[in-house]
C-alpha cells in the first residue's frame, strides 16, 4: 500500500458517515412524541436515527440540537400536507373543514398514541428552555393566524357568517384542534375525532 493510498484509506475512515438529514429526524420525532423530552435518552435516538454517536454530534451537537431540529422539521412537513389538504377546496369554509380533518385524522390510532410534538413541547419544555419556548410561541401564533385568515375568507366569499368574531373564533378552534390532539393520546376512535370536528364546524354557522 502506498503512503497516498494509506491517506485515503485513513480520511475514508474519519469521514462522519452521511446520512439523510429529514429521514433521520423523522425518526427522532417518533421517539420524542413518545417517550417526551426529558424521557428520551441519547441511545434511544441514536439508534431510532441509525446513526452513531458521533455523527449525531456532530450534525446536532446535543439532545435539545436534535430536538430543536425534530420540531423545526414537524412543523414543516406538518404544514406541507395541510396546505395539500386545503389547496382541494376553495372556500374559506371547505378550508378550515380540511384544517379540522386534519387534525382529526391525526388524533386516533398510532398517530394519535404519539401525540403532537408542538402541545407535548408545550407543556414540557416552554418553561424552563427559552428557545423552544419561542418556538412553542411562534407555533401557536402561525396557526392561529392561518385560522383567522380562513375565517376571513370566508367572510368574504360568503361561506361563513359575517356575525362570527374572527380573534374570538379563531382562538376557540387553536384551543379545540390542540386538545384533540391530547385527548387522541387517549385511544379515541376515528368516529370519535371526526365527531368533534364535525361539531366544530358549526361554530361557522
Amino acid at each position: 500500500m502506498t503512503m497516498a493510498t494509506l491517506t485515503e484509506t485513513n480520511r475514508a475512515r474519519g469521514r462522519p458517515r452521511e446520512f439523510d438529514r429529514d429521514t433521520a429526524l423523522d425518526k427522532a420525532l417518533r421517539v420524542f412524541s413518545e417517550r417526551g423530552y426529558h424521557a428520551a435518552s441519547i441511545s434511544e435516538l441514536t439508534d431510532a436515527m441509525g446513526l452513531t454517536s458521533g455523527s449525531v454530534y456532530k450534525a446536532f451537537k446535543d439532545k435539545r440540537g436534535i430536538f430543536l431540529a425534530a420540531f423545526d422539521r414537524y412543523r414543516a412537513v406538518r404544514r406541507g400536507l395541510l396546505d395539500a389538504r386545503m389547496a382541494k377546496v376553495e372556500t374559506g369554509r371547505e378550508k378550515i373543514r380540511e384544517v379540522l380533518t386534519q387534525y382529526a385524522l391525526s388524533s386516533y390510532g398510532d398517530s394519535g398514541r404519539c401525540g403532537c410534538l408542538v402541545v407535548g413541547s408545550a407543556n414540557e419544555l416552554a418553561l424552563f428552555d427559552e428557545e423552544a419556548a419561542e418556538r412553542v410561541a411562534a407555533a401557536f401564533a402561525a396557526n392561529e393566524k392561518l385560522i383567522a385568515d380562513l375565517l376571513h375568507l370566508g367572510q368574504s366569499d360568503g361561506s361563513i357568517s359575517g356575525a362570527i368574531e374572527i380573534g374570538a373564533t379563531a382562538r376557540t378552534l387553536l384551543c379545540l384542534t390542540k386538545g384533540m390532539r391530547v385527548v387522541g393520546k387517549t385511544g379515541r376512535s376515528e368516529a370519535d375525532m371526526a365527531a368533534v370536528a364535525e361539531t366544530a364546524m358549526k361554530l361557522l354557522v
